[in-house]
C-alpha cells in the first residue's frame, strides 16, 4: 500500500495514493460567497476549476502555519483539492503495519495509526472524511 504523508500543524497524516491525482504548490484561491465554511474557494488547475476544501476544519485542527501544498483528489467521481501545510513524502507500507483503533469513536474516517521513525501517522480514509 502506498501512502502520501502530509503535515497539518504539528500532526502527521497519511492518505492512500489511490485517491490522489496530483500534488501541487499553493496557487491563487477565488473565494465563493455564501459557500460552507469548510470550502476555502475555487482554484483553476490547468484550465479545470476545482473546489478547495479546508481539511483543518474537517479534522478540527487549529493550525496557523502557512499552507504550501494542494492535494488534488478524486472523491465520488468528483475532483477536488485539500490544502495542507506540507507534503512530506510518499511511502510504501504493508497494510498490517497499520494499527487499528480499538475505541468506538465517532471518527470512523480514521483507518488507523502507523508508528514510523518516531512519528505517529494518522491514516485517514479521505472519502469518508469528505463525505461526512
Amino acid at each position: 500500500m502506498q501512502l502520501v504523508i502530509f503535515k497539518l500543524g504539528e500532526e502527521h497524516f497519511a492518505v492512500d495514493t489511490d485517491k490522489i491525482l496530483s500534488i501541487n504548490d499553493m496557487m491563487p484561491i477565488t473565494k465563493v460567497p455564501k459557500a460552507p465554511n469548510y470550502i476555502k474557494g475555487l482554484i483553476n488547475l490547468r484550465g479545470s476549476i476545482k473546489s478547495l476544501v479546508d481539511i483543518n476544519l474537517l479534522l478540527n485542527i487549529n493550525s496557523h502555519k502557512e499552507q504550501n501544498n494542494i492535494i488534488i483528489l478524486k472523491v465520488d467521481e468528483e475532483e477536488l483539492g485539500i490544502t495542507v501545510d506540507e507534503v512530506e513524502e510518499v511511502i510504501n507500507i504493508e497494510e498490517q503495519k497499520i494499527q487499528k483503533l480499538e475505541t468506538h469513536n465517532s471518527e470512523y474516517y480514521i483507518k488507523g495509526i502507523i508508528d514510523l521513525e518516531s512519528r505517529l501517522l494518522t491514516v485517514i480514509d479521505i472519502e469518508k472524511l469528505i463525505n461526512q
